[in-house]
């Protein structure tokens, strides 16, 4: 914590320093939320809070500043929790334990929560920095983004008083944000039925490993290796030159992050363990070779294992692997209107075993409703070809650019203004909340920015030290400059 606040702007970092104390993964904000909210009464700021938990503070202008529009500026409590298997880490319970690397602001074996806890802790920042010059504030700090922009989804009309709206979970310096992907989870529920273990048979976990992974939707374009997608084609081949059995698999832990390591239990003939660890090392220089440009570290190894009870019948497991294997995943469709975006994409997030019941989630974006509905008739597809049951939800439209949008100009002629040359106005290929933020106020101007994160929703994650003092200057000239109420 002593590290984090040697750095500038002080005040930002020691805020971010005392959130990485507190554990607040989706859907476990309360303890953040309720911090917050001390904190708001200790400097008497008003406060509301709804009936999801989102919260809500306003701040009078400063001196001078009473006639200028008012502003809301936002972020999101929750964080996404992923730690290296070895890591042990509680995210209930246990602390973010950042870290100084070079320009960069890392975690120990975890994602370190910089998405959004840099934008929370710059919120905070403008709240109680009395030097900070600003109109009618309110800052919005809402819950359960990761997880499903909860949060989002139940904000009410006539809550929000301001008309401008700056957004603070961009993850790219110099990038000015006006449009975002809307989303939705297609989940394949596959029933299973079993049968008793074959006498001759070996048991055998099967484990992939050593990929990167990363944000479902800003790295996508990267082709980083997806362990759910690797690992169901690893078997669908198995079963080809063995006869293999399935007991179990298990892959990922979020929707929205590129899994990592993925495994099933799987059983052979004793006879052939020779071929079969001959087969894997095979399997694994594939890999290598593969991804050595994207994922070097990939792992493949099958381990003796204790003995599974039952396996799946031939017959479910033929439909369960020929239906994982055409679940699709990756960039499926780049933009044609705005060069270099992705347009469609969609991430087979997690894989779960669970009794009787197998269900393989994958998470859509797109920035047009058309790609949306396109992925959702193919994974019904699949599921109808394969036998399973497709639930979908969560579905959101896309921001849709808005190129004469004030609050845009003004970020970025402040933009101009302190680091001498032109952002990027961008459009992103991730679930930003603005989406749906319009669904209950239409008239909102808004923008989003940030500093630079990389390799967000993995243990990876890391944020630039340089471009969050850059940030930060950019957020606190933006709201100096925010012009008077037109008459």
């Amino acid at each position: 914590m002593t590290m984090l606040t040697g750095l500038l702007p002080s005040r930002l970092w020691n805020f971010f320093a005392q959130i990485c104390q507190i554990p607040h993964p989706s859907k476990r904000e309360d303890a953040l939320r309720n911090w917050i909210a001390n904190l708001a009464t200790a400097e008497k700021l008003r406060l509301k809070k709804d009936q999801k938990g989102n919260l809500l503070i306003r701040k009078a202008a400063t001196a001078g500043m009473e006639s200028c529009q008012p502003v809301i500026l936002q972020a999101h409590l929750d964080m996404v929790p992923q730690a290296n298997a070895d890591s042990g880490h509680d995210f209930s319970r246990d602390p973010i334990q950042p870290y100084i690397d070079g320009d960069w602001v890392r975690a120990k074996g975890t994602t370190l929560g910089a998405d959004n806890g840099i934008g929370v802790a710059a919120c905070l920042a403008v709240l109680t920095d009395p030097t900070v010059k600003h109109g009618p504030l309110e800052v919005l700090f809402t819950v359960d983004e990761e997880a499903g922009m909860g949060g989002a989804f139940a904000l009410q009309p006539n809550w929000l008083e301001g008309k401008i709206l700056i957004n603070t979970d961009a993850e790219q310096d110099g990038d000015i944000y006006m449009g975002c992907a809307g989303g939705l989870e297609a989940r394949l529920n596959f029933t299973l039925d079993f049968e008793a273990l074959p006498e001759g048979y070996q048991t055998y976990q099967l484990q992939l490993s050593g990929l990167q992974g990363g944000h479902s939707g800003l790295d996508i374009h990267e082709d980083r290796g997806n362990a759910n997608q690797i690992l169901c084609r690893i078997l669908f081949r198995l079963q080809q030159h063995f006869p293999l059995k399935i007991s179990t698999l298990n892959g990922g832990t979020l929707r929205n992050a590129i899994p990592r390591e993925a495994s099933a239990v799987v059983a052979l003939p004793l006879s052939q363990r020779a071929e079969f660890a001959a087969w894997c090392d095979d399997e694994a220089q594939r890999l290598k070779q593969e991804y050595r440009h994207i994922d070097p570290a990939v792992q493949l190894t099958g381990s003796p294992c204790p003995q599974a009870e039952q396996v799946l019948t031939a017959a479910t497991q033929h439909r369960l692997l020929a239906g994982l294997t055409a679940i699709p995943n990756g960039v499926i469709r780049m933009s044609h209107a705005i060069k270099g975006v992705v347009e469609t994409s969609t991430n087979l997030g997690v894989i779960k075993t669970d009794g009787g019941q197998l269900s393989a989630v994958s998470f859509v974006r797109s920035l047009t409703d058309e790609g949306r509905l396109h992925l959702r008739s193919v994974f019904a597809a699949v599921a109808a070809l394969s036998h399973a049951d497709a639930v979908f939800s969560g579905d959101y439209s896309g921001w849709a650019p808005d190129p004469d949008s004030s609050v845009m100009q003004i970020v970025r002629q402040q933009h101009q203004r302190l680091f001498g040359h032109q952002a990027n106005i961008m459009v992103i290929h991730a679930g930003l909340e603005c989406g749906l933020f319009k669904k209950a106020y239409p008239d909102l101007d808004m923008v989003s920015v940030g500093p630079t994160i990389k390799g967000a929703h993995s243990p990876d994650e890391r944020v630039s030290v340089s471009s969050t003092e850059r940030f930060w200057h950019l957020l606190t000239a933006t709201l100096a400059a925010i012009p008077q109420h037109q008459s």
